[in-house]
């Protein structure tokens, strides 16, 4: 997806809604620090999000979800979900990434920064999930150090967090030295 194609989500959730403000929650969170990143690593058609001021309002997207006459039209759609969705680390609002300006008709898109989207995408683990972290890594998109320190700052078990920081470092094995 392009940031267009995401500029153009926002409108639509903003006039179904009438919310002015989304938190992207998904991979299409990327584009708030990478709004140029066109290629695989964000070919997703959906975009997962939810407005944060008025929660209740986020159903309303279905009328732009999958399989709606948006997704027919367009290609992309609206995922609506909710702040519980992902797993994340604390204080994660706190390093929400505002989407760059473009052509949203006024709606502003908080983007999951990447290092906590990379931490929800580990507590996930689908295999869509896996390649996502390991082309982060290859990337240079993500940094080891501050996602090993992110995942003690998650409210996961301990085993879980062994679990994500065994992920982490089979991704960053790879990884060439800068």
């Amino acid at each position: 997806m392009k940031k267009q194609q995401l500029d153009h989500i926002l409108r639509a959730a903003g006039t179904i809604t009438g919310q002015k403000q989304f938190v992207i929650v998904g991979s299409q969170a990327l584009h708030g620090k990478y709004p140029d990143l066109a290629d695989t690593i964000v070919m997703s058609a959906e975009v997962d999000l939810f407005a944060p001021r008025q929660p209740d309002a986020t159903e309303l997207l279905s009328e732009i979800g999958v399989d709606s006459p948006f997704h027919a039209t367009y290609g992309f759609y609206a995922d609506p979900v909710d702040e519980a969705t992902a797993v994340l680390p604390k204080g994660w609002k706190g390093r929400l990434v505002n989407l760059p300006a473009g052509d949203t008709g006024g709606v502003r898109g908080l983007c999951l920064e990447p290092h906590g989207l990379a931490i929800s995408k580990y507590a996930a683990r689908r295999d869509k999930d896996k390649a996502f972290t390991r082309q982060l890594a290859r990337r240079g998109l993500v940094d080891r150090e501050t996602l090993l320190a992110l995942v003690e700052q998650t409210p996961i078990s301990a085993e879980i967090k062994e679990r994500i920081r065994g992920y982490i470092e089979s991704d960053f094995a790879s990884v060439p030295a800068r």
